[in-house]
């Protein structure tokens, strides 16, 4: 009796490395290019009439099999609600869940979402596909292909480890960098932070930031945080200006008090 395999259809969320087309894996590459569509949201308007990081996604899936790219209008999200921060962040996703869903009920085949850096740190794509799939109007599996991620192009750019021997490292967003600090952690990851919270910050810290990682228009600074604080917003802003964008990452380690061991008189 022959068995026949019942192909089902893929959602295939790829990593796509921190910013140059040269940092997607071969996995990601082969996942691409097994794909019929890539679903992209397209977050021009306005006050933005191009949307960079869209473009650099259809870049590289022209250049990973010459994928078409369907762009989806990024639904609004309330950023001014300080008060139910989740609960904001919630409705922009049950809004991408729909405008998503959409594509997907349209469009016949395996689909892609292409993440920036690794999908395992502070992105939502892998929510929304769980969201898709509960809905239950379109079946299909999913699967996660990993990739390089911001935190570690920082960690090579600077030519560092992220942690001192035996100790821990955090990993948090700018939004809770000072709730963090008054945690006594002494060796922080920032990611998303908008505000470039880490300015604000008192006391003895070093830092290695990093921006627009990865592309043409990457910046870094390092330091004591004291000593670069103005050079932090500049390269920052010269980014932003350059790029049309600005994602950046840094790590802050407090100094450790060194102990010395008291002499004694036959020493």
């Amino acid at each position: 009796m022959t068995v026949r395999r019942v192909h089902s259809r893929r959602v295939r969320i790829i990593g796509i490395g921190s910013g140059h087309p040269d940092q997607v894996t071969h996995e990601a590459a082969a996942a691409l290019r097994g794909v019929a569509f890539v679903i992209a949201a397209d977050k021009a308007g306005p006050d933005q009439p191009r949307d960079r990081l869209l473009e650099a996604r259809e870049e590289i899936a022209r250049r990973y099999g010459d994928v078409p790219v369907i762009k989806v209008s990024d639904p609004e999200r309330d950023r001014d609600d300080v008060v139910d921060y989740r609960g904001a962040v919630r409705d922009w996703h049950e809004a991408r869940v729909a405008a998503y869903e959409a594509v997907l009920v349209a469009h016949e085949g395996d689909a892609a979402f292409l993440v920036w850096g690794d999908p395992a740190f502070y992105d939502s794509t892998i929510r929304i596909v769980e969201g898709i799939q509960r809905r239950g109007r379109v079946s299909f599996e999913y699967d996660v292909i990993p990739g390089i991620s911001s935190v570690q192009v920082l960690a090579a750019r600077h030519r560092i480890v992220l942690h001192e021997v035996g100790q821990p490292i955090l990993i948090t967003t700018g939004r809770r960098l000072s709730e963090a600090v008054d945690q006594g952690h002494d060796n922080i990851v920032v990611m998303l932070d908008g505000n470039l919270a880490c300015v604000e910050l008192e006391g003895e810290w070093q830092i290695w930031w990093g921006a627009n990682l990865g592309t043409a228009d990457e910046r870094l600074v390092s330091g004591r945080l004291a000593d670069v604080r103005d050079e932090l917003r500049v390269q920052r802003d010269t980014a932003k200006g350059t790029s049309g964008w600005v994602m950046d990452t840094y790590l802050l380690r407090r100094p450790v008090p060194q102990v010395v061991a008291a002499s004694g008189d036959n020493d």
